[in-house]
C-alpha cells in the first residue's frame, strides 16, 4: 500500500525527527505507514477544524490512499506533534495577529 503524501515547502519538524533522514522517512511513509512510528500534523478537511494529528499508522486505511493528507508537521510522539502546534499558533499569531493556521500556512507556501 502506498500513499502520494503533500508535504507543506515549510514542514514543521519535532526534535526527535533528524533532519538528514528526512527523505528515508517520507518514502517509509508512503510505503509502510505501520512501521513509521510518526505522528503527522495535517490540514484538516473538515471546515470547522484547522488541524489534525493523527499516528501515521492510520495512513494504511483506503481513504488516505484516494485523499493524501497535506502535512504540515511531523513529530515522533503526540506530545510533540501538540508543541509543534503551538508553535505553529504563536507564530501565527505574532504575523498575523490570529490564530488561523490554515490561512497563515498557506501563506508560507
Amino acid at each position: 500500500m502506498s500513499v502520494a503524501l503533500k508535504y507543506h515547502p515549510r514542514l514543521y519538524l519535532g526534535d526527535s525527527i533528524n533532519v538528514n533522514k528526512l527523505d528515508k522517512i517520507k518514502k517509509r511513509l508512503e510505503s509502510r505507514p505501520l512501521f513509521s512510528g510518526v505522528f503527522l500534523i495535517a490540514m484538516s478537511r473538515n471546515p470547522s477544524d484547522q488541524l489534525d494529528i493523527y499516528e501515521a499508522k492510520q495512513l494504511v486505511q483506503g481513504y488516505y490512499k484516494k485523499n493524501p493528507p497535506y502535512v504540515v508537521g511531523l513529530a515522533g510522539n503526540y506530545e510533540e506533534a501538540l508543541t509543534l502546534v503551538v508553535q505553529m499558533t504563536e507564530e501565527c499569531l505574532v504575523h498575523r495577529g490570529d490564530c488561523c493556521l490554515k490561512e497563515y500556512l498557506q501563506c508560507l507556501t
